[in-house]
């Protein structure tokens, strides 16, 4: 195996707003079309998914298993709500597991703190510090991954909830976070402007609720790792097994910049200084999003790169360009059919989008899909910023208008459908 590419944050059925068809059985067939490697169950901490689980998945005695020769690693998202220095924290983070019995040992313990059924992804009234505590009771194989430390609720970072420093968040526990999940709305570029954040590994996962946007965010290493390496390698942020992280442009995701969904504003953090972060027009607060963050929090200019960073690329998914050549929406059928055509011809997804030829490409579908795919390697493209929970638009052609129409206000975490003009 050349590379070893990695998603490890997923969601199960269990979890709120989440498809039916994220079970291992069809994750695995869409792995292989994208090009993952290893994937997580997600929602792992939830009995009965776990009993599925135990079911269909194949344990290899690596620390991972195994469903139609796509690995699994044992995985679940934390949602903790607590109090701290007069603030209420909102903090997600992933876990991994090396077998089912660690998992079931913290399930005992955690379930005293919350439900753990009544979603995939439990919350728990505990703070980040007793958090730890409890997991390094249980054992040191369990991997600890602040989840999308940027965006405004639910995280590290994050606007709305969150702490200004990994020590407050962490106190003396730093040392046992294995690695920081940028999330979609920001990239490795933006969090090399904290000098705190150097020692860790900054990994990108799909963070998906619906098979076909797994793998949209990943990772690269050089060859297989087991389980044991892959942490081991996370943890001493081994730039010669870690190559680089798949990235969306940070711009594309839904909290990059500041506004106000519900009156269409969307600023720049150095607009929305100016207004004292108020909405210009209903004069209610903004909701600040993770440039914003980055800015008040960072210590460095735009640009700088740490001596040791991984790299990254940035990458649009590919029924994205397809439905921006052709002009028709990512669920049609004529965009299906020549993604089908595309991976049935190359292997995989990934495959297309960061390593074969522009000639290859337009021997086998119209050019202009194969121009597209290049101008999104050369970063030729213009970037619509996403803000409060709508996703910014990444257009490879310049030739074309879209537009993007609204979510369910009822969803939260359904993607937004893309409409071309």
């Amino acid at each position: 195996m050349k590379c070893f590419i990695t998603d490890i944050h997923v969601h199960s059925p269990y979890s709120r707003a989440t498809s039916s068809n994220m079970r291992p059985d069809i994750l695995s067939k869409y792995a292989k079309l994208k090009g993952i490697n290893l994937l997580g169950t997600g929602d792992i901490l939830h009995p009965e998914y776990r009993r599925e689980l135990k079911k269909i998945l194949k344990e290899r005695g690596d620390g991972y298993f195994e469903v139609n020769e796509v690995l699994f690693i044992l995985t679940t998202e934390i949602s903790l709500v607590f109090l701290k220095e007069g603030k209420v924290r909102k903090i997600h983070i992933v876990l991994t597991f090396p077998d089912f019995i660690t998992v079931e040992k913290l399930e005992k313990k955690l379930s005293l703190y919350g439900s753990l059924t009544s979603d995939g992804r439990p919350t728990l009234s505990l703070d980040t510090v007793r958090f730890i505590e409890i997991i390094r009771e249980i054992s040191k194989d369990i991997m600890i991954i602040p989840a999308h430390i940027w965006t405004p609720w639910f995280s590290l970072f994050g606007s709305n909830s969150g702490f200004d420093s990994l020590e407050e968040a962490f106190e003396n526990y730093i040392s046992e976070i294995t690695a920081l999940e940028t999330g979609l709305s920001s990239d490795p570029e933006m969090n090399w402007m904290l000098s705190s954040l150097d020692k860790f590994s900054l990994v990108s996962n799909s963070d998906s609720h619906s098979p076909d946007r797994i793998g949209r965010e990943a990772n690269v290493f050089k060859g297989y790792l087991s389980y044991k390496e892959l942490k081991e390698v996370l943890e001493k942020k081994d730039k010669e097994k870690f190559l680089f992280t798949i990235e969306f442009f940070p711009e594309e995701g839904k909290y990059h910049y500041d506004g106000h969904r519900n009156c269409g504003i969307s600023l720049h953090p150095e607009e929305s200084k100016k207004l004292n972060y108020i909405c210009p027009k209903c004069g209610r607060l903004l909701t600040v999003g993770v440039l914003s963050r980055v800015y008040k929090l960072a210590d460095r200019e735009m640009g700088y790169k740490p001596s040791d960073y991984i790299p990254y690329k940035n990458l649009v998914p590919l029924k994205e360009i397809i439905s921006q050549a052709i002009g028709k929406s990512e669920n049609t059928k004529e965009t299906e059919k020549i993604w089908e055509i595309l991976i049935k011809k190359f292997e995989n997804e990934i495959n297309v989008l960061m390593d074969v030829s522009y000639e290859e490409i337009s021997k086998t579908v119209d050019s202009r899909i194969a121009l597209g795919i290049k101008n999104m390697r050369e970063g030729k493209v213009k970037k619509i910023p996403g803000y409060d929970g709508v996703y910014g638009i990444i257009k490879v052609y310049e030739d074309i208008e879209v537009k993007i129409v609204e979510r369910d206000e009822d969803n939260e975490e359904r993607e937004p459908q893309m409409s071309l003009f």
